[in-house]
Order: structure tokens, then sequence, then C-alpha cells
């Protein structure tokens, strides 16, 4: 069964290209112009990936990523991020902390749309089915089956790779973990072409705010070497 898109664009012109170009690589699409009601069409048709651009009517795309990634129900969903040619640092920072699985500057090859939808899709479906036994760490309960977080038995809604980084530095207490090997273990980013410092930083920043004092303090950053819970 093709795996279905949805594609959030504003641009005729530029969807149908997109759209074209998908269903000719064997993807299933769907389609809107307005963040807003594709908020509605990912909790209603269940898309397997979003694409959106950053302007867009109703919701921006940003706003779209973190309210798709901020619900339980569709927090399992990727977002890829079109972003416009000026997109400033920190609005791609921005997207990050919202839960973005990736970028796509504009103007960009349909081909690298394709394979960057691909590339995240297979991360996604490397990570399910997965059985893990529970992690239990100071009131802080982690169960990989379930992809969920309590805290003293309250819910933390995570983003998939805040939970995904997570979970690995948990597994590995202790052990400082490089940020290139974070990159291509949760991001699955090639080294050789990735030149993005913020990603992890922000990935730990925001799991520190969303843990809390009590555990933020032992997400620990070794300078010039990479991150650890310790």
């Amino acid at each position: 069964m093709p795996k279905k898109i949805l594609i959030v664009e504003d641009d005729p012109q530029m969807l149908e290209v997109m759209r074209r170009y998908l269903e000719n690589r064997g993807f299933g699409v769907i389609f809107t112009n307005n963040g807003s009601e594709a908020l509605m069409m990912v909790r209603d048709s269940k898309p397997d990936l979003v694409v959106t651009d950053v302007k867009v009517p109703g919701l921006d795309g940003f706003e779209l990523c973190k309210a798709v990634k901020c619900s339980a129900d569709t927090a399992g969903v990727p977002v890829i991020i079109i972003s416009g040619e000026r997109t400033e640092d920190a609005d791609l920072v921005s997207g990050y902390e919202k839960g973005a699985d990736d970028y796509l500057p504009k103007p960009f090859s349909f081909a690298v749309l394709a394979a960057k939808i691909g590339a995240v899709l297979r991360r996604y479906s490397a990570g399910l089915g997965q059985a893990a036994q529970k992690i239990k760490e100071s009131g802080l309960e982690l169960d990989p089956g379930a992809r969920a977080v309590r805290m003293g038995g309250r819910p933390i809604v995570l983003t998939r790779k805040e939970f995904d980084l997570l979970t690995l530095l948990l597994e590995k207490k202790g052990r400082v973990l490089g940020v290139p090997y974070l990159l291509e273990t949760i991001w699955g980013y090639d080294m050789a072409t990735y030149d993005n410092p913020h990603t992890v930083e922000t990935h730990v920043s925001s799991l520190r705010k969303k843990l809390g004092a009590k555990l933020a303090g032992r997400l620990v950053s070794v300078t010039g070497h990479g991150y650890k819970f310790e």
C-alpha cells in the first residue's frame, strides 16, 4: 500500500508539480492550501508524512508542526518543513523545537524532496514494533513500546526526536554520546553533508524544559564532545 503524503502548499502551481512528482514515484497524495485544514486532515486522514510550506494561510508551517507534535494522537506523524530562501537560523531552530523532522530550503530539487521523504519514512519505520523494557529513573518512567513518558505519574508530551534522544541517553547512561553519533543515529543525517550544529543542542534544551528542574541538570553537555545522562 502506498505511503500517504499530505502536502500543505498555497501556491497552486507548486502544489500541482509536487503532487504529480510524488504520485509518479508511488506515493499517495492528499493536499490542502491551509494549515488549519491540514491539522484536521492529519487527525482524520492519518497521513504517513506531512510536507508543509512555512507561509500558508491559517496555521503557518511552524504552528502546524507544533500542533501535530504536541498531540498524543498525531505526534508520531513526521513533518518536513519547506522554508523560504531567506529563512534565518533562529527560524530553523524554532522549527526543530516544535518537532520538525527535516527542512528543505527553497529553491529545491524534487528529487531531493522525494529522497528526504523516503529517508524520514525509513527512520520512522525502523523504530516501529521494537519491544523494550520500561526505563525508570528518579521518578521518570519511559515506556519504549508505548512511546510514552511520565514524570511522577504525569504524562510528558515529547516529539518523536525528543523521545528517541532521551531513550538513547538513558540506555547509555553515564556515557558521553558525541554529536555526530547522535545526528547519525537519531536523525539519520550524513555527516559528510550536514552542517547544522544546533540540532542536538536545540532538542536537549527542549528536553530539559519538559523534564523539569529535577532531571534537567542530569542532561549534561560535555564541551567539545557531546551529551550524557548522569
